[in-house]
């Protein structure tokens, strides 16, 4: 100890860099490593964590969940009436994006797209007596996911209207999505004026009789390939499907023309489809629920199989939580904004579709889309980051969706909350922004993150329900 000071001595700081800028400035030697404490310094999960992490039965539990996920195979089988074909769907029943909400809680854009669901389905016929409806409790609603559903934004799915139907072929499980009608004043961002209602009678009535039949003709498509190709054409399969919208048209097309529809039939609907970029992001998302679905179940695993937002609440699911929700406040995206709106115009985060990043899309493939980052962001080489990063806090890479601009790696996939916690890193997610008023749609698209909490609190309820209290971990 004595002779210690008789050499030169180096410091080696964690944490707050001006300590180490302080040194430097003195002459003397100082080595900054970028370190904050795991769950942002949540303590509870800190321990929590210590007890988890390297657990092999934890990891042993993470390796079947996430191979499930890997052998998932979705194929789109058809569309029909969500009362119909979407299980313990009822006659009053509306499905809605996010965890659970109440009525009374909903964002300006969900309640806006419930009254419009009350007035197409024609319970009521006016705005005023759908509220009162939609308040009195005869109608039931509930998260998409609790039925095996995604939507966009508001996420409203009501009985008669027409879902895809993709089934994971290797462990059968279905999920279903809505279709998608475009942009601008639509039901998803809570428009309900006739416009609106007649776009989606339209859509029931002339779209998916068209889609079914060409999907029929078709025998059904395999998605993960065609995830796969739109990948190396550009799309991220979240908030840009130019290609994959593409592709889709490209086969359904022909298939239309050899089933004997209506040439006028054909034309109107392939026209409705090509004008909208975005029209295969339902599918997307309903291939991506199947996959995470195939991954739920497993005890002691964190593997994170869908995460939601609803306007009001953020939430996330585990494999080995089942059916519970580790929720907190959803943030506002501190985005882009169209010309003439600005933060304080936007709703809070809103929708199901972060079931791709979820999945290994969207914010985790944006390495395959430097065009995204003109539409959230950024630049091209912070596309390539993003993805990078997410490849710290997931479990593999899916070798079936590859990027191209990181010599065909596969995508980052399989979100694990405990690492999340470990490396203080939250899954990014590429999303679009609602105006918090009813029916003015979309003002703009960012990149955001998933809070925190909802980790810590999953990384703790894992620690107190699957590992056996004195196991010897480190407290």
């Amino acid at each position: 100890m004595n002779t210690l000071f008789e050499h030169n001595l180096g410091v080696v700081n964690l944490g707050v860099g001006a300590f180490s800028e302080n040194i430097n400035t003195a002459q003397g030697e100082s080595i900054n490593v970028d370190w904050r404490p795991p769950g942002e310094g949540d303590v509870g999960a800190a321990r929590s964590l210590a007890r988890l992490i390297n657990n092999p039965d934890i990891d042993s539990a993470n390796q079947s969940a996430y191979t499930r996920y890997l052998e998932s195979r979705p194929v789109l089988i058809g569309l029909g009436n969500a009362l119909d074909v979407i299980p313990d769907m009822t006659e009053r029943t509306i499905l809605h994006s996010g965890p659970p909400v109440d009525w009374s809680q909903m964002c300006g854009p969900m309640q806006g797209a419930v009254i419009g669901a009350i007035l197409y389905e024609g319970w009521v016929n006016n705005e005023t007596d759908a509220r009162k409806l939609a308040a009195g409790g005869e109608v039931s609603f509930s998260p998409c996911h609790h039925y095996g559903a995604v939507g966009p934004m508001s996420g409203v799915i009501s009985p008669s209207m027409p879902v895809w139907i993709v089934r994971d072929e290797v462990g059968g499980n279905l999920a279903f999505s809505n279709l998608n009608e475009g942009l601008g004043r639509v039901l998803r961002f809570g428009a309900h004026d006739q416009e609106v209602i007649d776009r989606l009678k339209w859509m029931q009535s002339v779209l998916a009789p068209f889609l079914a039949a060409s999907l029929d003709t078709l025998g059904g498509i395999e998605i993960k390939p065609l995830l796969a190709q739109a990948l190396h054409m550009g799309d991220e399969c979240h908030n840009r499907n130019v290609a994959s919208t593409s592709l889709l048209i490209k086969m359904l097309l022909p298939a239309a023309l050899r089933s004997g529809l209506d040439d006028k039939v054909v034309a109107s609907c392939t026209e409705f489809m090509a004008r909208n970029d975005h029209f295969f992001l339902n599918i997307s998302m309903a291939a991506c629920k199947t996959m995470m679905d195939a991954s739920e179940g497993v005890a002691g695993s964190s593997l994170v199989t869908a995460m939601a937002r609803n306007g009001v609440y953020f939430g996330i699911r585990i494999s080995g939580g089942g059916d519970r929700w580790f929720t907190t406040e959803a943030p506002v995206v501190d985005g882009l904004y169209f010309p003439g709106y600005s933060i304080l115009d936007a709703a809070p985060d809103l929708g199901d579709s972060a079931i791709t990043e979820t999945a290994g899309l969207g914010g985790f493939a944006m390495a395959a889309s430097p065009a995204i980052v003109q539409f959230v962001g950024g630049s091209p080489a912070d596309a390539i980051l993003r993805s990078r990063e997410m490849a710290l806090v997931t479990l593999g890479q899916n070798s079936a969706l590859t990027l191209p601009a990181l010599n065909f790696a596969g995508t980052p996939a399989g979100i694990d909350a405990c690492q999340v916690v470990d490396q203080n890193i939250t899954p990014i997610i590429n999303t679009g922004i609602a105006h918090k008023e009813a029916g003015i749609g979309q003002i703009g698209a960012g990149i955001t993150r998933a809070p925190m909490s909802c980790f810590t609190q999953a990384v703790q309820w894992l620690d107190e329900n699957f590992l056996p209290s004195g196991d010897g971990k480190p407290e």
